[in-house]
């Protein structure tokens, strides 16, 4: 079987979503955080786009990874002299082959464009750089020329060919058409660079692997300009787990390489997205939640122990006698089928309830059962969040953002020093310190002050 490799692009390509900005700490945690996984490849930054850009990759170039690190570069002189300065073993040099770039962008023709290309690629192997070649909107350029560029930077000495799919307009069927031919008129490893405006970024990723392509771009999350590239942990998991493809990526870091990304990004995954949602692995309707008990393999791809999670059964109006029965069960509280089903009737008589948390069951336990829940209740903990904003346009965005957040209890606008008062309830002092640092980076947060009780159930004096 062939290698396949990853390259991720978050320092890059992730830092050009809108409204991100890492710092040079943070971008060194990102780099370490991504070499213990096992990515091959980690492209650090464009090093002429800002003087902080610049400290960044000088910075990390001093860093001593497994991962080949590759900076970014314009098909310059300029650009190619500063990547080189850097001491990097990879560079990657990219321009627009389409009609509309060159047109557009460049004001060249064909010709001109080849030749450009050509002198840029040789300029940067006369230094003994490994290069990577990016064709930029290469699935919008005619198949012929695209494949004319492909061969004159192979003959020119590029190391890889890439296939930028900067639109991301390719479907899966058009990615093996593409890729397959391009493999077959050159004799270096193709990269693919997939980005996500239809929903396909992944798809067309793996579709390219299997079509003779050797390394897939990737970001943490999937960020990127516009709607983003294809996701790391995505393509990580579909690749290992459904094609059984070798190498040394170790997936129990995927989850918190993606929190730790939410975190300092500011951009948040969406509670159901694959892999690193929520609700990835929650279970809520009755015939789901009593199939997963008996065999988690009957509603799962994958046992999230595979990534550092595990599974969840949500109670609620949906919820069968098994689910009711497996949560008691983990909490320790006996119970029999009568008393189950006089519970779940109490449950099913509140539809406007999301979802019973632990608490709640177990103050029905306390009603219903006659049990001392004192015995079985974990300590939790609750706060009352006080948020100050830059400005009131901010308001309604953070407010929304709370209310999504299982823990969030209660939302108030108010008037006075802070514009937002939040009642959290979460499980640990851990899980209120995430909401508040993933509170804390987003758009708009001038400051948070954080007032923690921790809540338990005291024992009568009698």
């Amino acid at each position: 079987m062939k290698k396949i490799e990853l390259l991720d692009t978050t320092l890059r390509e992730g830092e050009q979503s809108a409204n991100v900005s890492f710092t040079v700490d943070q971008k060194i945690e990102i780099l370490k955080s991504l070499d213990e996984f096992g990515v091959e490849f980690i492209e650090i930054g464009h090093p002429i786009v800002s003087p902080d850009v610049h400290d960044a990759v000088q910075k990390i170039s001093q860093i001593e990874t497994k991962a080949n690190k590759l900076i970014h570069s314009r098909a310059m002189k300029e650009d190619i002299d500063l990547a080189h300065s850097f001491d990097i073993e990879w560079i990657g040099i990219f321009f627009g082959t389409s009609d509309l770039s060159l047109k557009y962008k460049f004001g060249i023709n064909k010709s001109e464009a080849i030749k450009k290309i050509i002198d840029s690629v040789k300029y940067a192997k006369d230094k003994g750089i490994k290069l990577r070649f990016t064709a930029e909107d290469a699935t919008r350029t005619n198949i012929d020329y695209l494949i004319e560029v492909a061969q004159s930077v192979s003959d020119a000495g590029a190391d890889r060919f890439s296939i930028a799919d900067t639109v991301g307009i390719l479907t899966p069927e058009k990615t093996t058409n593409l890729v397959s031919k391009i493999v077959e008129n050159i004799d270096i490893p193709v990269h693919i660079h997939c980005h996500n405006d239809f929903g396909l970024a992944v798809a067309n990723s793996v579709s390219g692997l299997l079509s003779g392509a050797q390394v897939a771009d990737v970001t943490i999350n999937g960020i990127g300009e516009r709607s983003g590239i294809a996701s790391l942990a995505e393509i990580a998991l579909l690749l290992k787990t459904q094609y059984n493809f070798e190498n040394n990526w170790d997936l129990s870091k995927i989850y918190k390489l993606s929190k730790k990304v939410e975190r300092m990004s500011g951009i948040f995954n969406s509670e159901n997205k694959p892999i690193v949602g929520i609700n990835a692995f929650t279970h809520k309707a009755g015939l789901h939640s009593r199939a997963v008990i008996k065999d988690p393999r009957t509603y799962e791809a994958f046992d999230p122990k595979i990534i550092d999670r595990s599974r969840d059964i949500s109670i609620d109006k949906y919820s069968g006698i098994d689910a009711l029965a497996f949560r008691l069960k983990s909490l320790n509280v006996p119970h029999n089928k009568e008393q189950l089903l006089e519970i779940l009737k109490v449950i099913k008589s509140h539809p406007e309830k999301r979802k019973f948390n632990d608490l709640e069951i177990l103050e029905l336990a306390d009603e219903i059962l006659k049990v001392d829940i004192k015995t079985y209740v974990p300590i939790d903990v609750e706060a009352i969040l006080n948020i100050e904003l830059n400005s009131a346009v901010y308001t309604s965005r953070i407010t929304r953002w709370l209310m999504s957040r299982n823990q969030v209890k209660d939302v108030y606008e108010v008037a006075g020093d802070y514009d937002i008062i939040a009642h959290i309830n979460a499980r640990s002092i851990s899980d209120l310190n995430d909401i508040v640092e993933e509170l804390r980076v987003k758009e708009g947060v001038l400051r948070t002050h954080t007032r923690p009780v921790l809540k338990g159930y005291s024992i009568s004096q009698n």
